[in-house]
């Protein structure tokens, strides 16, 4: 069914059903309010005794029996507590890099894998371009668990609503405080960063918690207090031992009852736990925004609505409260001036926030909406359409076959020999049919087949992957050509000589990482490793075009049963499946100029990873082999971190042991060993590289020469161990 222009804002909450019906105005300031409903629960769905589930499903129904909202669209709220709400300030990046960013962030920040929450963000107002680059940029960030999001959705797709938005109640209350309560903002380029226009704060005081909202028009700051309406009423029970039935009903008509005074003391200490958890709020926002200003207060709720709270709200904090009698940007006499809707004034601020986003008229778009939900919708709308279209192809495809069945009809009869000529046709492809059945079930037959005699070689082939890779990482580290002496009481110059003029590289620890798609592990360390390739690679990558032709005579890279893991385009990196393996290690070699710190790393190690051969066990297990590492799969190395030389203080061996006579185990007192440390540049690093991992039965598989046929499906090289 087609959409009208009408929306409902329905807002669930702890009290009531709050729910309020909009249209677009000619007013481009204003809304038009032409329905609304308000529908109290029997009892508050915090009470212990109560049955959340059957209240609101019981609302919902008093709501569509009294309700048209097939063919509207739907908006509805969920709590601010059940969400997250992140602001968060980008560094300067493309534009068009801006989703990437956010998704890795989205990452850092959720706490949740991004699979298990539906999450959505939205760039907000300030910030600037230039060249492409986004500079100053701030984004609002917004997640709740995927679990939670249909748990809200349950009761409304059980009473047959189609719900298209859902938001956090706190962003609803910034929709509405923008549009209706702040009319009169300056432009954005015309605002001095050091002096924005004064914020205005909201209070909604809701039955359980309370939503509290700052926001300059640009920027929005909020948080939830978990304080509301219903402390007031347990208070009351506590102090005059009442039931929570009565209490509510006296909290409501406190001016009515015996003694006042008395219900108000009851009440006091809440009154200040409240006024002292928004001051204490306002002052965190303060100090992280230093420039902001507080210009005055708006209540919403109808919990406000109790006898002295917004006074005392106003002397406690000391800034103006206001106390709403209207919504300036609602118009519609129907329902503005109905006595229900103006009783419950305060209550209808998120209803209104949701009207606003429905009508596409609000500062915030964001939607948690599931996406998989709103995929069956379209499909389910485009439905007609299509069968609409393959019933008009099959009425032409009919239309057709009578048109050309009539023709082949007419010239059928009485030719014999075009009977017997179909009959032979038809005993052919009958024939073909039993011919080509029985060919599929030997193909299946042999899969099966050669899937496990797959498997059984892949046995003895696979275990020798990780022995490769530790022997090729082992030999990739440069060593000292010849063993140095062992000195057992060197002097500090000794040994600092010896350290420096050392080529060995030392691993601190060696870790590895499967990623399914390498590409999500390169797009982070593509520049590093472009500072590391040729000019004319790193010009192909940020060109993005593809690798400099190979030389001649060479293999070309990524050719089939070729096992190169760095054959694919540089301006993309590796794809597919594979491991990243991270070495963290030092060094102290850091006595030549130009070829020390992380450069010594890439000239020996990186080097060595990217063009090193090895020898390992050839076909028959036993006759050495030279392989490439990149045969092996070892590919992409790049220095993720290297820092510049720094002092290490390295003790002597036997520094602060109890020496015999002359200083030293068996020494004849040298003063040499006075020191018991000597400071030695060292160099530590991190360095990544990935690994696909390429057995034996893998290498050989290029070798077959390209004059001879390719072996058979599923057959064995010649030279491949048994």
């Amino acid at each position: 069914m087609a959409k009208s222009n009408a929306v409902w804002g329905i807002d669930i909450g702890q009290c009531a059903l709050k729910a309020l019906r909009c249209t677009l105005n000619d007013d481009s300031d204003k809304i038009t309010a032409d329905a609304f409903d308000f529908i109290e629960y029997p009892k508050i769905l915090s009470q212990p005794e109560a049955d959340p589930v059957e209240l609101v499903r019981d609302a919902l129904k008093q709501f569509l029996a009294r309700n048209k909202v097939r063919g509207d669209r739907v908006a509805i709220s969920v709590p601010g507590q059940s969400g997250l709400a992140r602001f968060i300030k980008l560094p300067p990046v493309e534009a068009k890099k801006i989703p990437d960013i956010v998704r890795y962030e989205a990452r850092q920040q959720i706490p949740f894998a991004l699979e298990d929450v539906v999450w959505d963000y939205q760039q907000m107002a300030g910030g600037s371009e230039s060249d492409g680059f986004a500079l100053e940029t701030e984004v609002g960030l917004f997640a709740m668990k995927r679990e939670q999001v249909f748990r809200y959705l349950k009761p409304f797709t059980e009473a047959g609503i189609e719900v298209d938005i859902i938001q956090l109640s706190p962003l609803t209350i910034y929709n509405f405080v923008i549009f209706d309560q702040m009319r009169d903002l300056p432009p954005l380029d015309s605002i001095d960063p050091s002096d924005p226009p004064p914020s205005t704060i909201v209070v909604s005081l809701g039955t359980d918690t309370t939503d509290l909202v700052i926001t300059n028009g640009y920027r929005v700051w909020q948080r939830n207090i978990p304080l509301g309406g219903n402390h007031f009423t347990k208070a009351l029970t506590k102090e005059l031992k009442l039931t929570f039935a009565k209490a509510e009903h006296l909290k409501r008509n406190a001016l009515k009852a015996e003694d006042p005074k008395a219900v108000f003391l009851a009440m006091r200490p809440v009154f200040n736990d409240l006024v002292q958890e928004v001051q204490r709020s306002i002052s965190f926002f303060q100090s992280v925004d230093r420039t902001a200003k507080i210009g005055r207060v708006v209540t919403l709720g109808n919990a406000m609505k109790l006898r002295g709270l917004q006074k005392f709200l106003a002397q406690s904090l000391g800034y103006e409260v206001v106390e709403l009698e209207e919504y300036r940007g609602l118009s519609g006499a129907s329902v503005i001036g109905t006595p229900a809707f103006k009783e419950n004034l305060l209550s209808f601020g998120v209803c209104y926030g949701l009207a606003l986003q429905a009508l596409k008229k609000s500062a915030l778009k964001t939607n948690l909406i599931p996406p998989e939900i709103v995929q069956d919708r379209l499909v389910r709308a485009k439905k007609p359409w299509m069968v609409a279209a393959v019933a008009t192809v099959l009425l032409g495809c009919t239309v057709g076959f009578v048109g050309a069945w009539h023709a082949w009809n007419s010239d059928r009869e009485g030719d014999d020999k075009l009977t017997s000529a179909l009959a032979s046709a038809q005993n052919i492809e009958t024939q073909s049919s039993t011919f080509k059945t029985q060919f599929d079930t030997a193909k299946a037959d042999f899969g099966k087949v050669q899937d496990i005699g797959d498997r059984l070689r892949d046995i003895g082939a696979r275990r020798l992957l990780w022995p490769e890779l530790l022997k090729a990482i082992s030999e990739a580290l440069p060593h000292d050509a010849e063993p140095r002496p062992v000195l057992l009481n060197p002097t500090p110059d000794q040994l600092r000589d010896m350290l420096m003029q050392s080529k060995r590289i030392e691993i601190d620890s060696l870790d590895c990482e499967h990623f399914t798609k390498l590409e999500d592990w390169f797009a982070d360390v593509k520049d590093k490793w472009l500072e590391g390739q040729p000019a004319d690679v790193a010009a192909a990558a940020a060109a993005g075009a593809a690798a400099p032709p190979a030389a001649a005579g060479a293999q070309p890279a990524g050719a089939p049963g070729t096992p190169d893991a760095s054959s694919a385009n540089p301006a993309t990196g590796p794809t597919g499946d594979g491991w990243v393996i991270q070495i963290k290690g030092h060094h102290y070699h850091n006595q030549d100029p130009g070829n020390e710190g992380p450069q010594y790393v890439r000239k020996t190690l990186l080097k060595n990873l990217e063009q090193m051969s090895i020898l390992l066990p050839g076909p028959d297990g036993k006759t050495p082999t030279s392989v490439k590492l990149k045969d092996l799969g070892i590919g992409y190395p790049v220095l993720v971190r290297g820092s510049r030389p720094d002092e290490e203080s390295i003790p002597l061996p036997g520094a602060g042991q109890d020496h015999g006579p002359g200083g030293g185990p068996g020494g004849d007192g040298g003063k040499a060993g006075d020191a018991k440390a000597v400071a030695v540049p060292r160099c530590d690093f991190i360095l990544q590289f990935i690994w696909k991992e390429t057995t034996l039965y893998d290498r050989l598989q290029p070798k077959v020469p390209k004059a001879e046929s390719p072996p058979a499906l599923g057959s064995r090289p010649e030279n491949m161990p048994r």
